[in-house]
């Protein structure tokens, strides 16, 4: 391993995940299958599905509704268990860690935002976007510190006492962005983080997306079913009856973000001028 350079995701107080910075690979699976049982019938969504993604890929995953896209994004995720098959993250099997480390894997190595953004209505912007941190026991007045500077960095800086219920669907939307990140996840997984929204909105969100993931050094896998935001992607897969492909030809100009997130300094908000 001699001149790799390296970095921690922090999974325990005492432990931490090793990433080889410049390792090929961050997250990938293994005859990844997932069975759902309901009497006699059988349903395989995810059938031995073989995925790597390397460190700073923009992976769009397509395919038609119920195909399984939402399985798989839970089972990168470690909200799902697979039927057989292995999940790794930086050479670590996912299931032979403890219960501690799973959840810190959740919460600290993992952002996910969903199709619907699942805030508490009554609650502010910024009391949302620090759930995370709260969870991991921060203190309040740092914690909302925190959900401040990403509700800046997400444009929502001057919306962070309005409650969360009174926000329109895309800046919520962007809340559940700015809470996705707030502990500074390595990985970034989306499902459908666009389909509720408008055109005009689901464009602004994805630009967003585009933006942290390069700004923040991101690894972001989305589901979707916008072809047109997913050519804008590193690389196109199609789900449908179990098995990942390619799929569509990315845009001329997607690649490029590679390049720029290889050479970017990422900052965090609060390093920002």
């Amino acid at each position: 391993m001699q001149g790799q350079s390296r970095t921690s995701v922090a999974v325990a107080d005492d432990q931490a995940f090793e990433v080889v910075r410049d390792a090929t690979s961050v997250l990938h699976t293994h005859n990844l299958t997932k069975v759902f049982r309901s009497g006699q019938q059988e349903t395989r969504p995810l059938d031995g599905i073989d995925l790597s993604v390397e460190r700073g890929e923009m992976i769009a995953i397509v395919g038609p509704s119920g195909s399984g896209k939402s399985t798989l994004l839970h089972l990168l995720a470690a909200l799902d268990t697979p039927t057989s098959g292995e999940v790794y993250f930086a050479r670590n099997s996912l299931w032979s860690l403890s219960e501690e480390k799973l959840a810190e894997y959740r919460n600290r190595t993992v952002g996910f935002v969903w199709q619907r953004h699942h805030l508490l209505p009554d609650f502010t912007a910024a009391e949302n976007a620090a759930m995370p941190l709260l969870v991991r026991k921060v203190a309040l007045k740092q914690s909302l510190k925190a959900a401040g500077e990403w509700l800046g960095e997400v444009g929502l800086g001057d919306r962070s006492e309005q409650r969360a219920g009174e926000l329109s669907g895309g800046e919520q939307q962007r809340v559940a962005i700015a809470r996705a990140l707030v502990n500074q996840p390595s990985v970034l997984l989306a499902d459908e983080p666009t389909g509720d929204l408008d055109e005009r909105n689901a464009e602004g969100i994805f630009d967003l997306m585009l933006r942290l993931h390069h700004s923040h050094r991101l690894t972001t896998i989305l589901a979707t079913h916008n072809s047109s935001l997913a050519r804008r992607t590193d690389r196109v897969l199609a789900l449908e009856h179990g098995k990942l492909a390619p799929a569509l030809e990315p845009h001329p100009l997607a690649g490029l973000g590679n390049t720029q997130f290889a050479n970017a300094g990422a900052k965090t908000p609060g390093e920002r001028g």
